[in-house]
């Protein structure tokens, strides 16, 4: 029961920081919209972010990585009727931790390389703005890495393949979503419109939680009660306090640079390697702490400074 709501523990402490930034453009857009259409989204759209996206998501990925098991025997599995079932689903669960590892690893270094940031690890602030042109390099290497590590397994090389291919489709949608966000928060568009843009945006961000969950534990139970838990706090935060915390400098770096080991730790699975499971918890819960307490600290000592600023001024 304790490695169960440990694990369950980190995958909620995962599911907050990594959707930090879906909040932001949740917020942004919903700001721009009606009462009704804001509750709406916050209220109903639960539904399709909890139960559609962290409940049957992960499900389907499981079967889908599973040749020969058939949809039902999947649930079957999962909900601890078919040991068969269960076995044949472990014994290929190597296809998904490999793609799913490279789809973080990818996440992870992309943010290193091309997106802007204040640094705090030794790696942020190894990595130069002009380095970007080597996130390419790196992401055709690993794929090409992976490829021939597994060249004895076509179902692992499949997995890396099908990983490499969902980050940069992904990738593709993104940047047009970034584009499509300004445009939406200074139209005049439709709240249906905007509806259906957040619920799109919504599953894209998602699916790097229910990936990055595999890194945990393949339960999909699990799986479903931490990232749904995770999902009800950010939509929390998305009414009451998501421009506050996105006031925390660094915590951006603690979420992508715990990415970046769940993505190690999952394609070392896939290789057969043993990884306790609380390591990634652990490894999760220590950097996106550290990055947090150093941020507030940071945001205290700025508020004290523009406190005694302000009184400065009015002596």
């Amino acid at each position: 029961m304790f490695t169960i709501l440990f694990i369950v523990f980190g995958l909620v402490i995962f599911e907050i920081v990594n959707s930090v930034d879906n909040a932001i453009v949740n917020a942004h857009v919903l700001r721009t919209m009606s009462v009704r259409a804001r509750k709406w989204f916050l209220i109903w759209g639960i539904f399709t972010a909890v139960v559609v996206v962290r409940g049957l998501l992960p499900l389907l990925i499981v079967w889908i990585a599973s040749p020969g098991i058939s949809f039902m025997r999947s649930v079957q599995a999962i909900l601890g009727n078919d040991p068969v079932a269960r076995a044949a689903m472990d014994s290929s669960s190597y296809i998904l931790l490999i793609g799913g590892g490279i789809f973080l690893l990818l996440l992870y270094l992309h943010w290193l390389f091309l997106e802007k940031k204040e640094p705090f690890f030794y790696t942020d602030k190894f990595v130069r703005p002009n380095f970007g042109i080597w996130f390419f390099g790196f992401a055709a290497l690993l794929l090409v890495a992976l490829l021939w590590f597994a060249r004895e397994n076509p179902f692992a090389m499949l997995g890396a393949a099908v990983g490499n291919a969902a980050f940069f489709i992904l990738y593709g949608f993104r940047e047009t979503a970034e584009k499509e966000e300004k445009i939406l928060e200074s139209s005049a568009k439709s709240d249906l419109s905007k509806l259906m843009f957040l619920e799109v945006l919504d599953v894209s961000f998602s699916i790097d939680a229910v990936l990055g969950a595999f890194a945990f534990t393949t339960n999909v139970l699990f799986i479903f009660i931490g990232l749904g838990i995770g999902a009800l706090v950010v939509r929390e935060l998305t009414i009451k306090g998501v421009d506050h915390v996105a006031k925390y400098k660094w915590l951006k770096n603690g979420a992508m640079t715990s990415i970046g080991f769940l993505g190690t730790f999952m394609i070392l699975k896939s290789f057969g390697v043993h990884i306790p499971e609380w390591v990634p918890t652990i490894t999760t819960v220590l950097v996106v702490g550290l990055t947090f307490f150093a941020s507030h600290r940071y945001l205290q000592k700025f508020s004290s400074k523009t406190l005694d600023t302000k009184l400065e001024k009015k002596v």
